[in-house]
């Protein structure tokens, strides 16, 4: 039982990672997730360009 509930666990601790809010504006947007896979960084589409041009 304590394998099952830490499986499930983890599937909740995935789940709150691909939840598709940014980071840096907390926006919901698509592109959230896929640059998490990119470059591992929770940001949307927006912020990853305002960041490449101002990388303040």
């Amino acid at each position: 039982m304590t394998e099952e509930n830490s499986k499930i666990s983890e599937n909740t601790e995935v789940n709150d990672e691909l939840n598709e809010v940014c980071d840096e504006c907390k926006n919901q947007d698509e592109s959230v997730t896929q640059n998490l896979i990119l470059t591992g960084f929770k940001i949307c589409k927006s912020c990853r360009v305002s960041k490449t041009i101002f990388p303040l």
